[in-house]
């Protein structure tokens, strides 16, 4: 007898579990079903590749044993089955953040009822069968090895593993219900969660049960009774209008362990050159773990209706991993491996097919939907942008973006709509790039811009943005252009103006470059300015500023953007400044300019201490 004790995560699962108010509690059954379709999967692979089990005499099946005498419920099937590694790698212990995004996740709910669709949704589904139970057997033999073991926990600290005699591969779980779980002894009530939930798992479940049957001559007798509860068709290989929507969501739901309902799907059958079937979902929230680099694929790989996969990151592109589905081929062979998918042709073909249907199903979405949709995944999107060139269009019109001209987000049409009339428009779609939208929305880089009326698109994506958006270059031959990178557009700008002030400030610029040295590229007179006295803008001439995506993209700091230092010559603080004779106020002025229009930015000032002396320094004077 091996004892072990639950990983403190689990642990923390299960006193939720045992001593927690429930909602739903009938999800434990399709849980424990939808695991044992996944063995069953697992193991119809290998029966029809491997040698060793093809000539085995095998029909896949779950089964569902009632036992009312006993206060008793099992679920067996006879699938791949575990070894004693895999019980307790399993159920014992778990990897990956699943259970702790779970526990986050429940720290969440105000009234702490667990709903225990979340369960499933973060791959902890075994554990739900402690919401019923008192004690759990799972006895189980890996298909292929000549051990079987038991597993037995009550949902406590700890848990056994013991060797025991199983004479097929599979797994049963046997699960000794609490006293106030005894509705889960009844066919019928069973019968209807079957029917609710897992209709359309390609495999039969049977429920087996006892029941007392009177004879003619009134004599009770008690008869076994197996009795087939769901319709066993896989339900993508369907015709589309024999399928009802309540068909499709609750298929989504049991497969993908959703507590909503998707967004939308797409179904399509493929004939001719490739035949295929897909069924894709796109959910309403996105996945837990959609920015983890150990992401859960969502979408499974059949090929003639035989599961050959779940695991395969690839099927669709990365950017559309939010994506829940199923590809099955009629073309690929039943023992393609890995390495072969990745290469395959005929896999490349439905792919590529595959993400234009979806690509187009999110266009057609609703308003609100759509809405949605851009709230989970326009990240993504921008993604699909930078690695997707064949789709690059397409996901052009889907993505959004916030801007200085209208509340809400816009697309990039709308935004060539509303300034395609104005006068003397140059075919520019205008973009500035930060952290904080606050910060960019009043940057002093957008002051011309708003005195001009241009719109300009309000990036707040930093992490996305400052990679994706400079590799778009056009869209339908508008130039996306960085404001930070320009001069404003020249739209009722007096070039003589600027050469006077030039001329004006030539030696204010000349103080205030010395005093500054090293920590500015170049100082200028600006007339791009209205309100504020300073900016800073990078040098778009020097190759680091476009690096620094690159440095990013390697995991390596950025290098220090080379700045210069632009100021408004129609401010009254810089006419000042240019008037007056004491050199030190000038000096101290020259920092303080360059550390507002720094924080201005959203950037940080070198020598902050240095900044706040020298503001209390000015206003002594002025006080």
């Amino acid at each position: 007898m091996a004892k072990y004790q639950y990983q403190t995560e689990v642990g923390q699962l299960l006193q939720l579990m045992t001593h927690s108010l429930y909602s739903n509690r009938e999800i434990f059954l399709r849980e424990l079903i939808s695991n044992a379709s996944d063995a069953i999967d697992k193991f119809n692979y290998l029966h029809l590749t491997d040698d060793k089990f093809k000539n085995e005499e095998w029909e896949p099946q779950i089964n569902i044993k009632l036992d009312k005498d006993d206060n008793s419920i099992s679920i067996s099937d006879n699938g791949i089955g575990m070894n004693e590694k895999d019980l307790i790698e399993n159920l014992g212990t778990i990897a990956k953040s699943g259970t702790k995004a779970f526990l986050e996740e429940l720290q969440k709910q105000k009234d702490k009822k667990i709903d225990s669709n979340l369960i499933g949704q973060f791959g902890v589904g075994f554990y739900s069968v402690f919401m019923v139970s008192d004690s759990v057997e799972v006895i189980s033999k890996k298909a292929g090895e000549d051990k079987a073991y038991k597993f037995i926990s009550d949902g406590t600290g700890e848990f056994e593993v013991n060797e025991v005699v199983k004479d097929e591969h599979g797994t049963v779980i046997y699960i000794k219900l609490k006293d106030d779980a005894k509705e889960f002894l009844e066919p019928y009530k069973i019968k209807e969660i079957v029917k609710k939930y897992s209709n359309h798992i390609p495999y039969k479940i049977y429920i087996n049960y006892k029941e007392s049957i009177k004879d003619e001559d009134g004599k009770e007798r008690v008869e076994n009774k197996k009795e087939l509860a769901n319709e066993a068709t896989a339900l993508w290989t369907l015709p589309k209008n024999e399928i009802k929507d309540e068909e499709y969501i609750e298929f989504y739901k049991t497969n993908w362990h959703d507590t909503q309902e998707p967004l939308t799907w797409v179904h399509t059958f493929a004939e001719g050159s490739l035949e295929y079937k897909t069924l894709f979902y796109i959910p309403k929230s996105a996945p837990a773990d959609i920015f983890r680099a150990d992401f859960k694929p969502g979408v499974k790989l059949y090929i003639k209706r035989v599961f050959i996969t779940d695991n395969e990151k690839e099927l669709l592109p990365l950017y559309l991993r939010f994506v829940r589905g199923i590809i099955d081929s009629e073309d690929l062979p039943l023992n393609v491996s890995r390495e072969i998918l990745q290469e395959n042709r005929v896999l490349a073909n439905i792919k590529q097919a595959s993400v234009k249907k979806i690509l187009s199903t999110i266009k057609k979405l609703k308003d609100e939907d759509f809405d949605i949709f851009i709230k989970e995944y326009n990240k993504l999107i921008k993604e699909g942008i930078y690695t997707d060139h064949l789709n690059r269009d397409t996901l052009l019109e889907i993505v959004r973006y916030k801007s200085s001209a209208v509340d809400g987000l816009t697309s990039l049409n709308d935004y060539i709509e509303r300034e395609k009339d104005k006068k003397e428009r140059k075919k520019e779609i205008y973009y500035i790039i930060g952290d904080d939208e606050n910060i960019l929305r009043n940057s002093p880089l957008l002051e011309a811009y708003k005195k001009s009326d241009l719109e300009v698109l309000i990036l707040d994506d930093k992490e996305f943005d400052e990679i994706v958006t400079p590799s778009i270059g056009e869209y339908k031959e508008w130039k996306l252009v960085d404001v930070s990178m320009v001069e404003p557009p020249s739209i009722n700008e007096n070039e003589e103006e600027l050469k006077e002030l030039q001329k004006e400030y030539e030696n204010l610029i000349k103080v205030i470059k010395d005093t500054l040295g090293d920590s500015v590229k170049d100082v200028k007179v600006t007339t791009r300015l209205e309100d504020s006295p300073s900016c800073v803008v990078p040098d778009s001439s020097d190759p680091m500023v476009s690096m620094r995506h690159i440095f990013k993209q390697m995991g390596q700091d950025e290098p220090e953007l080379p700045l210069i230092l632009e100021i408004n010559g129609k401010h009254e603080l810089i006419k000042k400044l240019k008037d007056s004779s004491d050199l030190d106020l000038i000096k101290d002025s020259a920092w303080i300019l360059l550390d507002s229009a720094k924080l201005a930015e959203g950037l940080e000032p070198k020598d902050k201490v240095g900044f706040s002396k020298r503001v209390s320094k000015l206003l002594s004077k002025v006080i």
